[in-house]
């Protein structure tokens, strides 16, 4: 039996969807419908075992080819159906990973094996599309995020992530002192971040941004803005310094206090979108990015309603303004990803804060 949580059972509510409707719509920066604005597509592809092209392509019946050979077509209605019970299914689920019985039994109707197909970029669904602004037909990419389940990350936690402070004190004991503020959590003691940031600052203590830990990461922001490390180095501190969780709360405490000294402070709300894009569409810390979009067609949500919605290239800017709104920072694991900790190195001392971005 298949098993997955509501995240990846959505990837196949969304072929059920789409192959019932035959077009996907595009969302305005609230996630609205815009009922003018739609692609109509053309096939979806699937490969879930290398060498193995899997085409649906879509009208009043739904031809399923596998390597250019025609193996079955299937009554849209078919696919409408099961997309309402799916999203059903998915909606009343319980528990982290579950089973949908007759939704599997379709699946391997059409040939369809596995929830995700494997990705090697951050596609997870391949379609053809037409075009509506040049009438061109591409082959495109788009990552799929889903509201029916918890909220998905939009940058993942890692080493990778970590950014080095330097801590300018006269406190001798700052180190032991620092490091043994902890908080407890149903009979747990963690690392408490915050807290420790809030000692450093009562202590007269200042946090100095020295660098990223990964370079890999470093240079693949250069790509973006040679200050962006700097303008995230600052939003880091008001994350965990003065408790501001949302992006665009992040936003307007740059744009308010210009730490950059810009001639115009629009500057900041216009490098940060850019850089929440351009984690969405294709870049990761720890791999040397191009610059170039791996999901090159955009962004799919399956909103809490049933709707899915693209955010396609041609209203990048509704998709920009989408990420600052609904993206927040959180703490991730201190043990797991090293961080929180007051070291010394050279007479001096440093501390590492993690950056981990989720939707709100």
């Amino acid at each position: 039996m298949i098993s997955g949580n509501k995240g990846e059972w959505s990837e196949i509510y969304v072929l059920f969807k789409l192959l019932a409707d035959g077009k996907i719509y595009a969302a305005d920066s609230e996630l609205n419908k815009l009922h003018d604005i739609y692609f109509p597509i053309i096939k979806i592809i699937r490969e879930e075992i290398s060498g193995e092209l899997k085409e649906y392509i879509t009208g009043k019946l739904i031809d399923i080819y596998i390597n250019d050979k025609k193996i079955k077509s299937v009554d849209r209605n078919e696919f409408e159906k099961e997309s309402e019970q799916l999203f059903d299914e998915i909606c009343n689920a319980k528990g982290s990973a579950f089973q949908i019985e007759k939704t599997e039994n379709f699946m391997k109707g059409i040939s369809c094996y596995k929830l995700s197909a494997p990705a090697r970029d951050k596609s997870d669904i391949t379609m053809k599309i037409v075009d509506i602004n040049t009438g061109y037909s591409p082959i495109v990419g788009f990552s799929i995020k889903s509201e029916l389940g918890s909220s998905p990350t939009l940058l993942n936690a890692g080493k990778t992530t970590n950014f080095i402070y330097k801590i300018i004190h006269n406190n001798p004991l700052l180190v032991k002192e620092i490091n043994e503020i902890y908080k407890v959590s149903k009979g747990k003691r963690h690392t408490d971040v915050r807290g420790r940031i809030k000692s450093i600052i009562e202590g007269n203590g200042q946090l100095e941004y020295i660098e990223i830990q990964n370079q890999t990461f470093s240079d693949n922001l250069v790509l973006i803005d040679s200050s962006m490390d700097n303008i995230i180095s600052e939003t880091i501190l008001y994350f965990y310094r003065d408790g501001i969780n949302n992006c665009i709360d992040m936003v307007k405490k740059l744009e308010l206090e210009n730490p950059m000294n810009y001639g115009n402070v629009n500057a900041y709300r216009y490098k940060f979108k850019k850089f929440l894009t351009a984690v969405a569409l294709g870049m990761k810390p720890a791999t040397i990015w191009d610059g170039i979009d791996e999901a090159n067609g955009g962004y799919i949500i399956v909103t809490k309603q049933g709707d899915v919605l693209v955010y396609h290239i041609y209203n990048r800017n509704y998709f920009e303004e989408y990420l600052l709104n609904n993206t927040k920072y959180e703490t991730a694991s201190t043990s797991r990803h090293d961080f929180g900790e007051v070291y010394s190195e050279d007479g001096e001392d440093f501390i590492k804060l993690n950056l981990q971005i989720r939707f709100r």
